[in-house]
């Protein structure tokens, strides 16, 4: 029988490369593989739903779940992880030394649905106390852009919730230098952060704070999901593990690549050192894995952990389980 031909739009992550390039093959699939930056996944997967597999905003993918026949359903894939407290930035002439100065100030954000600031209103609520509709909110582009950015997906927030977008023309980035709003939570870096000299980081010592808060906690926050139409999981519903699988795979081409010591496969001269760094913070006795797909334990307290941020802040319309996420298919993937 011939392979089922399916496209799937995701970023050239060293964890998925491997699929890209083909050397892992998901059984009984020809993949069509879009390396194409997350904006633009995002955007042309919620707007239009052109591909049958895409990456997408944690967040995003969870909203989705409102609506009445939800478009996709997730494998337990995570392309994406970052810790969130080193991309909160603020103007340092406004007074905020910690935390719990946000409070009803001007706090810039590209859209509220993202699953950054998802996470950074939620970990600001549970580790200091700032409610998460305490600030006033301002959506808008980071950078210059001829395009105006809105919520890709509609939301019904909280009377409490106060947000509006910024002026057109202006940006979230020159905002904070120019003392406009008091601080950005965002995923990326503002172009301001390094050349202006009114603008830093909420935490300084973000790393050091971002390994507190792992250590104490266990969570390594998830932003984005591999997700699949169930338009094509209906008629092939095999599709979930095989994908699934193929995933795994490639994740063991990306630790195999970065243990390499003959020759530097990447451009960091103390690569050893970050990877022994990185496994003596995040990873337990007997495992030497930090970045771990499926639901481990770990990972589901993550999960877990962002459904209640979501339902809290008002996007999700209720809390839900975290296998409600993901395609029945894909669970047992990871049971040999």
């Amino acid at each position: 029988m011939a392979p089922l031909r399916l496209s799937l739009a995701c970023w050239d992550y060293d964890r998925v490369k491997a699929i890209e390039d083909g050397r892992v093959r998901p059984e009984g699939i020809e993949l069509t593989f879009l390396n194409l930056r997350v904006e633009e996944t995002f955007f042309r997967q919620l707007r239009y739903k052109e591909f049958d597999i895409s990456e997408l905003s944690l967040s995003s993918y969870v909203l989705t779940l409102n609506d009445p026949e939800p478009p996709f359903i997730a494998l337990p894939v995570f392309p994406s992880r970052m810790f969130r407290h080193q991309s909160i930035y603020v103007n340092l002439k406004a007074g905020i030394h910690s935390p719990s100065d946000l409070a009803g100030r001007r706090v810039g954000t590209p859209e509220f649905q993202m699953t950054a600031p998802v996470w950074q209103r939620g970990i600001l609520e549970d580790e200091y106390g700032l409610n998460y509709d305490s600030p006033q909110y301002f959506t808008g582009n980071v950078e210059p852009s001829t395009t105006e950015r809105t919520e890709k997906v509609p939301l019904q927030l909280a009377e409490t919730v106060k947000i509006q977008p910024i002026p057109k023309g202006k940006c979230l980035a020159q905002m904070l230098a120019d003392g406009e709003i008091d601080a950005l939570e965002s995923a990326t870096a503002p172009s301001t952060f390094g050349t202006h000299p009114d603008v830093g980081r909420l935490f300084p010592n973000a790393k050091e704070v971002e390994q507190d808060y792992f250590k104490r906690t266990g969570i390594f926050p998830i932003m984005h999901v591999i997700a699949v139409k169930r338009s094509v999981l209906r008629e092939n519903p095999w599709v979930a593990r095989s994908l699934t699988k193929a995933f795994a795979s490639s994740l063991e081409y990306a630790y195999e690549a970065i243990h390499a010591r003959g020759a530097l496969r990447y451009i960091l001269p103390w690569m050893q050192f970050h990877v022994e760094e990185t496994q003596a913070a995040l990873c337990s006795e007997g495992n030497d894995k930090w970045w771990q797909d499926g639901l481990t334990p770990q990972n589901i307290r993550t999960l877990d952990k962002f459904l209640e941020y979501s339902f809290k802040q008002g996007l999700a319309k209720k809390k839900w389980e975290v296998k409600e996420l993901f395609a029945p298919g894909s669970l047992d993937a990871f049971v040999l």
